[in-house]
Parts: structure tokens; sequence; C-alpha cells
């Protein structure tokens, strides 16, 4: 199994079914960065900020439930870096 599996799958399962294909169709997306251990740094946490963003849009249209919303967010904010990017610091 692929690192963080558990996490794409738990997303997959909390989608509410008649939704579940159009979502995996776009998690595909965000496994290849954040499963892929060649990824820079800058570019797995922009992933995982998208991704946040991109479960929290699930949650506001209804897709995802609040407390699914919440688990996977806590999830993806421990399993991935999230701090500051290159970009982001002054130089």
């Amino acid at each position: 199994m692929k690192p963080h599996q558990k996490t794409f799958d738990r997303i997959r399962n909390a989608v509410l079914p008649e939704f579940r294909e159009r979502v995996a169709d776009y998690l595909v997306e965000y496994e290849n960065v954040l499963q892929d251990p060649a990824a820079a740094t800058d570019q797995a946490c922009a992933a995982a900020q998208q991704l946040r963003g991109y479960l929290r849009g699930l949650n506001t249209t209804r897709v995802l439930g609040m407390e699914d919303w919440e688990d996977l967010d806590r999830r993806v904010a421990q399993e991935w870096p999230l701090g500051a990017t290159t970009t982001d610091v002054p130089g």
C-alpha cells in the first residue's frame, strides 16, 4: 500500500456515493504529488493546502459531512507538511 493511502481511501468513503466517482477523479492529482517521495517540499505543502481547501469545499456543498471533514482535515494537516514554503520566506 502506498504511503497515506488510508487517508485517500477515507476521503473516498466519506463522500456521498453519488459523488464518489467525480471526487475520485480529482483526488488522483493530489495523490500523485502527496504520495511521491521525490516531490519537492514546496510542492507537497501546496498540494496538501489545496487538498484541505478541496475538502472544505466538499463540506460546504454537503458532499462531505462536517464530522468527516474535521477528521480528514486533521489527518491531512498531520500527514503532510503545511508550513511555510520557500516562496513565503522573506529574502
